[in-house]
């Protein structure tokens, strides 16, 4: 069994236990409540290198710490419930990710501490006071970067020649995912590149989106956002059927027949958030922890999707990617 496979279904197992048997612990241990935005099998990856940092900070489920899972599987609705939900249960910490579940979150409660280990502008979307000094129950990791969406347009360009028309996909309940598309078309015109953006309000609306942009766009930049990546196979097969090439936020969009994605490495976001929650447990104020922002970032590959498309990776992309997928 592959590594990756182990330590999701390790995630997935604990999202799966059986309420009762989780229930006998909170009680008598603080318990971590976990915000999940897709499923188990989307972000099970995340949880296992959160949950493998806490136990080498010596936090061990069920021994001195008790766990919670809840999963929005993509619907926006659900975040505020689970927030509820475990405001009632009086959990020790909130850990979620994304802008909107910690901003579910942020509206439940301003006295249980909230980790989000990813964060589109948390300044910007008022969900703390500024990056250095947080202060009241939020802090975490921000994704933000200014420059990310020059970097993947660049990427883009080296990939599909000739690159003329981008499409951007984005979530217009998602501020974040909103955010995100105002970066790239500034990105996209600076680089005298024609735009077309879909806003997408439902799962009902990506097909019809994305087959609309058949032999209309040269490429397609899909913003990163929970329902996108709960529905990321659809989008990816009939992103495929479209004959359009996709620039993704993560890894995972490419593991479902992606083409490429360069962005923040998750796994890495997670586990220092799993830092933030240990100095929490042992008494720092959420308000005095700094948001940090993403030190290690990844550049992965579909080859296989490459070839569907007929497009040619360049030799020297390859060689600086972190991972190619065959």
């Amino acid at each position: 069994m592959r590594r990756r496979d182990l330590i999701t279904g390790i995630a997935a197992s604990a999202a799966a236990w059986p309420f009762t048997a989780r229930a006998q612990h909170a009680g008598k241990l603080q318990t971590i409540g976990f915000l999940g935005s897709g499923t188990p099998a989307t972000q099970g990856q995340w949880i296992a290198a959160f949950v493998g940092r806490l136990r080498e900070l010596g936090w061990i489920d069920g021994r001195n710490v008790a766990s919670e899972y809840r999963w929005a599987e993509g619907r926006t609705e659900r975040f505020a419930e689970i927030a509820a939900e475990f405001v009632e249960m009086k959990v020790a910490v909130i850990v979620t990710w994304g802008t909107e579940p910690v901003l579910a979150a942020k509206k439940a409660t301003s006295v249980i501490p909230i980790v989000s280990a990813v964060m589109g502008d948390p300044v910007g979307n008022k969900i703390v006071a500024s990056l250095a000094r947080p202060g009241g129950n939020i802090t975490g990791l921000s994704i933000q970067s200014p420059d990310l969406a020059g970097k993947r347009l660049g990427l883009l360009r080296e990939v599909v020649s000739g690159l003329r028309r981008l499409a951007i996909l984005s979530n217009v309940g998602n501020a974040s995912s909103i955010s995100e598309m105002g970066e790239v078309v500034a990105a996209a015109r600076a680089l005298g590149l024609e735009v077309a953006t879909r806003e997408i309000r439902g799962v009902e609306d990506i097909a019809p989106a994305i087959q609309a942009l058949k032999g209309r766009a040269d490429a397609l930049y899909v913003t990163g956002d929970p329902l996108f990546t709960t529905h990321r196979v659809r989008i990816n097969t009939l992103a495929l059927g479209a004959r359009l090439p996709t620039m993704h936020t993560n890894r995972q969009y490419v593991e479902a027949a992606g083409l490429m994605s360069y962005g923040p490495n998750f796994p890495d976001l997670f586990q220092r958030a799993a830092d933030h929650v240990d100095k929490i447990l042992r008494g720092t104020k959420p308000g005095n922890i700094p948001v940090e922002q993403p030190t290690k970032f990844d550049l992965i590959i579909n080859l296989t999707t490459a070839k569907a498309l007929d497009v040619d990776i360049p030799p020297m992309l390859l060689a600086r990617a972190d991972e190619v997928i065959e």
